[in-house]
């Protein structure tokens, strides 16, 4: 009786180990092929897999052994279980002994319905895809070492979020609502970098979080979440073409705070007359940022009360700055929408300007019209990217899986509701002395303009407590600064001094 028992008590023990121990997503079990709820969207036979492969790459004239895995690691739900697998693929150089003091940099872009793979083969790590030296496609398709990659002075690892590359939920009967949301996005990913950095043995390692467009809103959400639900402070968030973070406008801000980026791009486009197209970028914005702040602003405010002479005298000032003629922006009420905008200004031409990267052009069947056809630098992008990352990814780093690689997948609906995610990297920022802010924009991004990127940070800290820990920095390109050769140097070696400036000397204690 004793020993049956005793039996019994180690089977109930292990029993109970188990249930709390969570799931692995098994090594080369063929996934079951289910269909989303959408029902064009099925899964093919996949096999989870993961590869290792070493590599080098020259930076900065210096050798920089790594190794590189390509993998997926498990979000389990409140019982433990597995519901999902999320793809990623770590940088770690090889030549570094202490990983206490050696950065980690975890990187997701955006969309939010888009994976890692733009500012993965774009920006930051060490291959990079065949682009001519502004950007655009060339054939043959594929990939080089990148010598700005910043994996000289931090390991990498790029995150693709559910229904992104080759992440998928497991099972057909869990909702989306569990991932597609703002906020949910924001709890399950916090939880999978917690397991990330215990997996890996990084949690001595100073840490910081990178984030494109959307990806912006899930990196500043992470820093509080990360903070108050896992105990795990941050060095520094980077925003890369920030969204507005969930911090409001009203109608006045929103058509003021737009006119410097069309002021940069009309610029780019040789659209302006003598007096502002003779001076430099850089020093030809200002005025125009005080200009929509001081005079604009104040303007659209009054509405049907502005007086006409003060009225048509505004109307001026918008029309050469942003290269426009006066009556279509009088018949605009000064308030030019961005679509409008991207079809007008080049209309006498032909062309039509991009969205996320003002300097592409596009053509389309009409003169006539209200907006562009389609984003000529979006379609531009999806050609260069969508080869070099299959290649990369199952070629070079031979991942094995028949999965579809969703550039954009299906993540809809997203909820948006309850954005609160620049307040929350404020409150991270106040309550934790070390982490430090740098925001990078391109002054041609017509969606996640430059300028609204600066507002953000005016308004995160109204009282102006923690601007001396804010930093930003613009370049003549959009969306994907990194694109442009000579935005790729410069911006990685942003991020290589802001990393460094993020790093306290050895003892340096966390306190105001």
């Amino acid at each position: 009786m004793q020993k049956q028992l005793f039996t019994y008590l180690l089977v109930l023990l292990a029993f109970l180990a188990q249930a709390q121990k969570p799931a692995e997503v098994p090594a080369a079990k063929p996934a079951t092929k289910l269909e989303d709820k959408n029902p064009s969207f099925k899964r093919e036979l996949s096999l989870e897999a993961k590869t290792e492969n070493k590599g080098e790459v020259t930076i900065k004239g210096q050798k920089v052994p790594y190794k590189v895995t390509a993998s997926t690691q498990p979000v389990w739900d409140e019982e433990g279980k597995a519901v999902a697998g999320l793809f990623y693929v770590y940088y770690e150089r090889t030549d570094v002994t202490n990983k206490e003091t050696r950065p980690l940099v975890i990187s997701f872009n955006g969309g939010p319905g888009t994976a890692s793979v733009w500012m993965h083969l774009g920006y930051t790590g060490p291959k990079k895809l065949k682009i001519d030296d502004e950007g655009y496609p060339i054939q043959p398709y594929g990939f080089e070492e990148n010598p700005q990659s910043l994996l000289d002075v931090a390991d990498i690892v790029y995150v693709d979020p559910v229904n992104t590359g080759f992440s998928r939920i497991l099972e057909k009967a869990t909702p989306g609502s569990k991932f597609f949301g703002v906020n949910a996005d924001i709890k399950y990913l916090a939880d999978w970098i917690n397991t990330f950095v215990g997996r890996q043995k990084r949690w001595a390692s100073p840490k910081f979080l990178i984030g494109e467009s959307y990806g912006t809103n899930r990196v500043s959400g992470l820093s509080l979440e990360l903070q108050n639900r896992h105990w795990m402070f941050l060095n520094g968030v980077i925003l890369v073409s920030p969204t507005d973070l969930g911090l409001k406008r009203d109608a006045v801000s929103s058509a003021a705070l737009r006119i410097p980026y069309m002021a940069a791009t009309a610029w780019h486009h040789k659209k302006l007359n003598t007096v502002y197209q003779s001076k430099e970028l850089e020093k030809y914005l200002p005025e125009v940022e005080a200009f929509a702040i001081n005079e604009l602003m104040p303007a659209l405010a009054q509405g049907g009360a502005l007086a006409a002479e003060k009225r048509k005298a505004i109307v001026k000032k918008i029309a050469g700055y942003i290269g426009l003629n006066e009556t279509v922006v009088a018949e605009q009420n000064m308030e030019v929408p961005f679509d409008y905008f991207w079809k007008e200004l080049l209309r006498d031409q032909g062309k039509t300007v991009g969205r996320l990267d003002s300097r592409y052009i596009g053509i389309d069947k009409k003169n006539a019209g209200q907006r562009p056809d389609y984003n000529a630098e979006l379609l531009s992008w999806e050609h260069s990217f969508t080869p070099a990352i299959n290649m990369y990814l199952r070629d070079e780093l031979g991942y094995k899986t028949d999965l579809n690689y969703y550039i954009f997948g299906p993540v809809g609906p997203w909820d948006n509701s309850n954005n609160n995610t620049g307040d929350d990297l404020r409150q991270a920022m106040m309550e934790n002395p070390y982490l430090n802010l740098l925001v990078q924009s391109g002054y041609y991004d017509g969606a996640c303009d430059y300028f609204n990127a600066k507002y953000n940070m005016w308004q995160m800290d109204p009282a102006g407590k923690i601007q001396d820990r804010m930093f930003w920095e613009g370049y003549r390109s959009g969306h994907m600064m990194y694109l442009r050769k000579e935005d790729l140097a410069t911006s990685n070696d942003h991020l290589r001094a802001f990393i460094k400036k993020s790093i306290p000397k050895l003892g340096t204690p966390a306190k105001f």
